[in-house]
């Protein structure tokens, strides 16, 4: 309920705005390889990131974590379950609540791991989440280090001429603050040591936590001589995505509400270059073929002078919305009707071809 009253305020409240008559940023559309080429090989792998090189994406997404050392690794959760054989190899190692934290592991610990399509745990056993993806626990595959995937990317850049860019998402950093780890400092470090300093610089740094956001952009970067494109990631409140922490210790979940009220997109640009909205905050669930109906959401950021980049847009079985025929036409839906500036798929190549027979 709470979800439908939201998606009902971004069409009340933002289309409201005078400012909608403003125009959207002069940007290309881009591609943004979501974990890499997630839909054919187990997502942030490096065969995964470097197959989706060849498919000549615009940017390469990263998820970091950090370790119990202070290393920055890439894995979409922040917890090692859900994708690796942690369980098999530490069985002791699990917190309370039964999920095996990376912050709990070195770095030496987590190579010893092996990598496979991300699974749930149904019955006492593993069920693939993408049944017609790459099969479960077949070749070997390893959680790759920040650095490696940095390394890896402008390296065939270099080889290949190519200019693909990163997009690292810092992974609850509320968490690995609770936890004495300040992980948004490290990630710029990072980006610092490999040339990624200013807005020219071929990076969006990505999070779900806007206190943290504003953190990156008020202090850090500063402190930094740093100024690169940050994006806001979006999520409804009842998710979860965002906790904060009370004077007791206790987790309360961050509220997005005002996100999608109007007035939203305003506070938000103040600290961000764009928006990573899901696919139902721009093209309303309730759009029927023939009727698309758009929630306001990317006028009322591209009024802002803010980029919008949807997740995610997959071509699995079930994974089209009703409102469109197939994956070409919703993406056609997202880059042209609703005019969003890029999109995150688990399908870089499927994306790369729509744009480039669009030309």
């Amino acid at each position: 309920m709470k979800k439908l009253w939201l998606a009902a305020a971004i069409g009340s409240t933002l289309l409201a705005s005078s400012a909608f008559a403003q125009s959207a940023p002069d940007n290309s559309k881009i591609v943004v390889a979501h974990r890499g080429a997630s839909a054919y090989l187990p997502e942030h792998t490096l065969p995964a990131k470097a197959m989706a090189y060849a498919m000549r994406p615009d940017f390469i997404e990263q998820d970091v974590v950090m370790t119990k050392d202070d290393k920055l690794v890439v894995l979409h959760d922040h917890y090692l379950d859900r994708v690796t054989n942690v369980a098999e190899v530490f069985p002791d190692r699990a917190r309370k609540d039964g999920r095996y934290y990376a912050i709990d592991f070195t770095l030496d610990e987590i190579k010893q791991l092996s990598v496979t399509e991300g699974f749930n745990i149904k019955d006492g056993k593993q069920v693939q989440g993408f049944p017609e993806r790459y099969p479960m626990w077949t070749s070997d595959f390893k959680v790759p280090t920040f650095e490696e995937e940095i390394e890896m990317i402008q390296g065939m850049n270099k080889t290949l001429g190519y200019d693909i860019g990163i997009y690292p998402e810092i992974k609850a950093p509320w968490f690995h603050r609770h936890e004495g780890k300040d992980i948004s400092k490290a990630v710029l470090k990072v980006l610092k040591n490999y040339g990624y300093t200013d807005k020219a610089s071929k990076v969006f740094l990505q999070t779900f936590d806007f206190n943290e956001l504003k953190r990156i952009h008020d202090e850090l970067m500063p402190a930094m001589s740093m100024d690169v494109k940050l994006v806001q990631l979006m999520a409804y409140t009842d998710w979860n995505e965002t906790m904060v922490y009370d004077s007791k210790g206790q987790a309360q979940p961050y509220s997005y509400d005002w996100m999608f009220a109007k007035g939203g997109m305003e506070k938000v640009a103040k600290y961000a270059d764009g928006i990573g909205p899901w696919k139902p905050m721009v093209v309303s669930d309730e759009s029927t073929k023939g009727n698309i109906k758009l929630t306001g959401l990317v006028n009322a950021a591209h009024a802002q002078g803010m980029q919008v980049h949807p997740y995610t847009f997959r071509a699995d079985t079930g994974r089209i919305p009703a409102y469109a025929n197939d994956f070409n036409d919703m993406l056609d839906i997202f880059y042209n009707t609703a005019n969003v500036d890029g999109v995150f798929t688990d399908f870089p190549d499927r994306a790369v071809n729509f744009l480039h027979n669009k030309k």
